[in-house]
């Protein structure tokens, strides 16, 4: 039995006839109409496996890029197209990191169009060669999706450019973001085609293809899913701005691991996860996670590194040792400051040439000396902002050759051709100094390909007349703003917007002594040199496997529409409660004990106001009226609230103030569970709660009998976050030797005598019944949050001891998909009250089907 995936593409390639004995075909384009969104929710798309484990390799990746790692050029002769693999690619140098045993498929664009009737037979071609599957997209679409929603909305914001003003990168068009969806659909078809979705790690790259891991998991609930995001990833004040900012979100969360450069990206989008999505995250031996929907989601935090031998390869070449050979001598006697950027708004060129220009005015000996060759390669975008960069570049390197400039003497040398590579590295091998100036720049590796190419060889040293046995040396000034910059401790770093600080980061490398500039390229060069794109690609993949390892041990499946789609994937044992189920036990049995947490469960959610509403009363009391039921209701309120609450509810036992005071009906005097001789240490603790409630805007402090809560529910989500771990320290620190306990909840900080919890209401629940004489055979304990599981541990526990029935049926229950001691869950409050409502009709059914029947007795009796 093959995949079920659209046909096994590599199976038709090799010529290998599928199992199921269809005729060889040719590899078929996937259909694609441009701008239609109806394709999110197709409904064929239900969540399945394979059927069985593929034939394949089972070591398998599908790198997913937005163009594939390939050239292409048609043949001068008979018109046909030629490809070869593109060297410079990235994910063509990943694979070295992988490991030979590890198959790799590639799916993207080709950077040129294919016209329509060559399209079969390209992607014939590129699959058998190349193991490549080319997305074909329709001009027009592409058009919108790269030119438009990618570099028109995600780039800038990315880059944190806001979009002000219509100049600034537009306003927000509908029919560019249902363009990318398009796209992204696009790109899982093709996924989809070549897919063994038991065996295949599937690696996603950059922010053109951020939805696609919402397409993925729709189809095949259990993918194993990386994602790795090569630009900046916002501040949570900049990326709220984007009108489909949850979209993009929860589409990243269908990951397994999402990797960024640097840990302030990853910050920034845990952020954005707490603010937008109301989501945690923690941080386990090393690895930081994200709770989503009973998936852990992994994020990974690493820069990555450059293709080490593809370098030296070049350096080895006899065209970089001529290139070097003529700009030793075009640049004899002088010193060479090189930079290479990109034409466009963020690289910081002018800023760079400003700094240079302040350098020659303020240190006048350094004219005639110091040369700044910039390499400006063309724009990825297009637009007005970039004719505007390149408009500010040439005037500002024509005024500084006029002001400085002399015969046989310009201070800047301006490339802005293209260069070949071997050409760009010589540039590399003769400069004395690397400046990047970038204002915001995902990771940048141009100053990680200078050090390397610093080191250089044998033949270039003797080229340059160095002595090959002596330490190299290498100086560079980089922007605090781009990704590599915190990798690299040895270099200067600067902010590219201080023009001042700039000019004088680049005297500081021109006067640094030599053996300052030895040991700093020694310490560049062992770390670029270990940490390269193999060594990336290598942790990503283990990273990636580690968080895929549990995938098939889980329960999945899929909830939701659209690019809201999410898999809930939880603990083979850990189920939904079926309202059928507990109906039926309830039904079977005569001793039931009833255990209901209040806050979170049986009060609205999200409302400012927690006062029970009638329709909850009612079912309460219709459960108590049963003579077989023994209810509680347990709550972190104080007992006068919850009297006034609850005075018409005459059988119901209560719990207030989280098992301190205890009372068994309305009539019964309240007890207490735990002696307490005082409460003096609330002289102690009040103080330092208050000191944090002036600091912390939105918090509040709430007094209790028996203990002292600080709420941080209406505070800023991270600030209040931060404060509350310095306050349970405090706490802990100042309390230290009073009988209370410390504990941090749900936006709280608690601070109650010792021994206090929810348990104790369930044993003492328990107990109660047992030497009434009605052993429960029937508990249900619901409850929302950690302060909860007490109680589940203490009836779980209590399956195995004298206090239950031996037959007893034990429903612990926790609201909503997480970790929990209990054994079921339920969705939301509303699943609650439906299935409290189903006991209480069972109980007055039967209530109504006995009571005939005792009438009859009675008349019989009498007779």
């Amino acid at each position: 039995m093959v995949s079920r995936s659209y046909s096994n593409l590599l199976d038709l390639a090799s010529g290998d006839s599928p199992s199921f004995g269809r005729e060889k075909k040719r590899f078929p384009r996937v259909a694609t109409v441009p701008g239609l969104l109806s394709e999110v929710d197709d409904d064929n798309c239900n969540s399945v496996g394979s059927d069985a484990p593929s034939s394949v390799s089972p070591e398998r990746m599908i790198i997913v890029g937005n163009q594939l790692p390939l050239r292409a050029h048609r043949n001068t002769d008979d018109g046909e197209w030629c490809f070869s693999w593109d060297e410079d690619s990235l994910l063509l140098q990943l694979k070295d990191g992988l490991g030979e045993d590890v198959e790799v498929i590639y799916v993207g664009c080709l950077k040129e169009e294919i016209a329509p009737n060559e399209q079969d037979d390209v992607a014939q071609t590129l699959l058998e060669t190349f193991k490549c599957v080319p997305a074909f997209l329709p001009p027009e679409l592409f058009t919108k999706f790269y030119h438009g929603f990618c570099k028109q909305h995600l780039w800038p914001l990315f880059h944190y450019m806001l979009p002000l003003s219509p100049d600034l990168g537009g306003r927000f068009d509908r029919s560019l973001w249902q363009a990318y969806v398009s796209v992204n659909k696009i790109f899982a078809d093709k996924v989809m085609e070549v897919i063994s979705p038991d065996d295949d790690y599937v690696w996603v790259h950059d922010y053109h293809l951020m939805v696609l891991p919402t397409f993925l998991r729709k189809r095949f609930n259990r993918v194993k899913l990386g994602f790795f995001l090569h630009s900046p990833f916002p501040s949570s004040e900049i990326y709220r701005t984007l009108p489909v900012r949850d979209e993009l979100l929860r589409a990243l969360l269908n990951s397994d691991l999402i990797g960024f450069h640097t840990f302030d990206y990853a910050r920034h989008f845990l952020s954005c996860c707490s603010r937008m999505l109301g989501l945690s995250y923690q941080s386990k031996r090393g690895y930081i996670g994200l709770e989503y929907y009973g998936r852990t989601v992994s994020i990974k935090i690493l820069p990555v590194g450059i293709h080490i031998g593809q370098l030296q390869s070049v350096l080895n070449l006899p065209e970089t040792e001529a290139k070097v050979a003529e700009l030793r001598d075009q640049f004899r006697g002088q010193t060479v400051m090189l930079g290479v950027d990109d034409m466009d708004i963020f690289k910081g060129i002018s800023l760079k040439l400003l700094a240079l220009e302040q350098l020659l005015t303020q240190h006048p000996q350094n004219r005639g000396e110091v040369v700044l060759v910039q390499i400006a390669n063309p724009a990825r975008g297009r637009g007005r902002d970039v004719q505007e960069v390149q408009s500010e570049t040439y005037a500002t390197v024509k005024r500084i050759n006029d002001t400085f400039g002399r015969p046989g003497y310009d201070p800047v040398v301006l490339i802005d051709s293209s260069l070949q590579f071997y050409e760009r590295i010589a540039y590399y091998v003769i400069a004395d100094c690397c400046l990047v100036t970038a204002v915001r720049d995902g990771m940048n590796l141009i100053p990680y390909e200078y050090i390397i190419c610093r080191q250089g060889n044998e033949k270039l040293d003797e080229t340059l007349g160095l002595d090959p046995t002596a330490p190299k040396k290498s100086m560079l000034v980089v922007s605090e703003f781009i990704g590599c910059s915190p990798s690299l401790s040895g270099a200067i770093r600067v902010n590219p917007w201080n023009i001042d600080a700039v000019a004088e980061a680049m005297d500081s490398a021109l006067i640094l002594s030599e053996a300052e500039k030895q040991l700093r390229h020694e310490k560049h060069y062992r770390y670029v040199s270990t940490h390269d794109v193999g060594y990336w690609a290598r942790s990503f993949l283990q990273d990636l496997e580690r968080a895929c390892g549990d995938h098939l041990r889980r329960k999945c499946w899929g909830i939701g529409f659209g690019l809201g789609f999410r898999v809930i994937a939880l603990d083979p044992n850990f189920r939904k409660l079926s309202v059928e189920h507990i109906v039926s036990a309830y039904k079977r049995t005569k001793n039931r004990a009833i255990l209901l947490d209040y806050d979170g469960t049986m009060m609205t959610t999200g409302s400012l106001s927690t006062t029970p509403n009638a329709e909850a009363v009612a079912i309460l009391n219709n459960l108590c009226r049963d003579p077989k039921n023994v209810v509680f209701l347990v709550s972190g309120k104080d007992r006068k609230t919850l009297t006034e609450w609850f005075s018409c509810c005459e059988k119901l036992g209560i719990a207030a103030e989280h098992g301190y005071f205890i009372r068994p009906n309305h009539d019964a005097d309240w007890e207490t569970c735990v002696s307490v001789p005082d409460f003096d240490w609330k002289q102690i603790a009040e103080p330092v709660m208050k000191l944090y409630t002036e600091t912390t805007d939105g918090s509040a402090i709430e007094t209790k009998e028996s203990a002292l809560v600080w709420n941080y529910l209406y505070a800023d989500p991270d600030f209040g976050f931060c404060q509350a771990k310095e306050l349970l320290d405090h706490l802990e620190s100042v309390l230290a030797n009073e009988p209370v306990s410390v504990k941090s909840g749900q936006h709280i900080v608690e601070v109650k005598p010792q021994g206090v919890n929810k348990g104790l209401v369930a044993e003492h629940l328990l107990m109660t019944m047992q030497q009434k004489g009605m052993l429960p055979d029937f508990v249900l304990c619901i409850g929302d949050d950690r302060s909860d599981e007490d109680m589940f541990e203490v009836i779980m526990r209590a399956r195995f001891g004298p206090s239950l029935s031996p037959v007893a049926e034990v429903f612990a229950c926790t609201v909503g998909q997480k970790p929990s001691k209990a054994k079921y869950y339920v969705e939301d409050r509303t699943e609650i009250l439906r299935m409290l409502q189903a006991l209480a009709n069972a109980s007055e059914q039967a209530a109504k089907t006995s009571a005939p029947a005792t009438s009859q007795r009675v008349i019989i009796d009498r007779e």
